[in-house]
């Protein structure tokens, strides 16, 4: 299937059609855009979030359906769902109305503020473990495999290293990786993001006030929630982060090894500041900071 060309027109199209009483709200794309969702101002109090692609279509009625549930038991804000769009003749996926949310993404925060946000954000992850997972969605394609087994990207791994050649120390990345690999989470499934990044993370005042994108929500393992710790933080507000998340050293683990994961794929995609997070990864993995 071709993907669908979503655009202003369109998303005007489908609310005429299924949510009349929005129609005379304008519409407009959001200045900065996800990849697997396509998003819109809908009037100023609303947003709509269409998947981009079949790989992504999964995501919108997984989020309608357990989205409610999860803000029951969170502190901070996290997206509405207020109308459950259906496929139609010009888009072929179910889509999403949701509340907008404001603030701006915690990627412009500063060293001082990092402190504060790397507080509020391991709280928050604490509480997502510890909302009830009962029904709750299996890690599998449909996040990508976020909280499933690390080792199911094991080959893609060595494709990059080969890849990459003398770019970067791989030696010294297969033994993180190794190490991740050899162990796994022993607990019930708990809720986890999948997606924890600063594109995902607002802040209002300094303060981390909202948590945007579930679409890679799941239950299972929650190491690969933790790879802000490297992606974001720089080392003061990462070994706060640290320490104020409830998990073991063996979480940690994988959790650089989800990190080198996605980092390599990005360095092979050209994008030179992963090269940054992969020598933090290296660096505290020596020095045994983290694990």
């Amino acid at each position: 299937m071709s993907e669908p060309c979503i655009d202003a027109e369109l998303v005007r199209s489908l609310i005429a059609a299924q949510f009349p009483h929005w129609a005379d709200l304008p519409i407009r794309p959001v200045a900065t855009s996800g990849w697997d969702n396509r998003t819109f101002h809908l009037g100023d109090t609303l947003s709509v979030r269409l998947p981009s692609a079949a790989r992504y279509a999964a995501q919108a009625p997984k989020e309608q359906r357990w989205l409610p549930h999860l803000a029951a038991y969170l502190p901070l804000a996290i997206p509405e769902p207020l109308g459950a769009g259906e496929p139609s003749q010009h888009y072929p996926f179910h889509w999403t109305i949701m509340r907008w949310q404001p603030g701006q993404t915690v990627a412009s925060a500063t060293p001082k503020t990092q402190q504060s946000i790397a507080a509020d954000l391991a709280h928050f992850l604490n509480a997502l473990r510890q909302v009830p997972s009962a029904g709750g969605p299996a890690a599998g394609q449909h996040n990508f495999y976020r909280g499933g087994d690390l080792r199911i990207y094991h080959q893609e791994v060595h494709h990059c290293l080969g890849q990459l050649d003398a770019k970067v120390d791989a030696s010294a990345i297969l033994r993180v990786w190794d190490r991740a690999c050899r162990s796994a989470w022993s607990g019930a499934p708990v809720w986890l993001h999948g997606d924890v990044s600063p594109d995902n993370l607002l802040m209002q005042n300094g303060k981390l006030s909202g948590v945007i994108d579930f679409g890679n929500c799941a239950i299972g393992d929650p190491a690969c929630d933790l790879s802000i710790a490297w992606t974001l933080f720089e080392a003061p507000a990462r070994m706060a982060f640290f320490q104020l998340v409830d998990l073991d050293a063996a979480c940690w683990e994988r959790a650089a090894g989800w990190t080198l994961w996605k980092t390599l794929l990005q360095l092979c995609r050209g994008q030179a500041a992963a090269e940054r997070v992969i020598t933090n990864v290296l660096r505290e993995a020596e020095q045994e900071r983290i694990f």
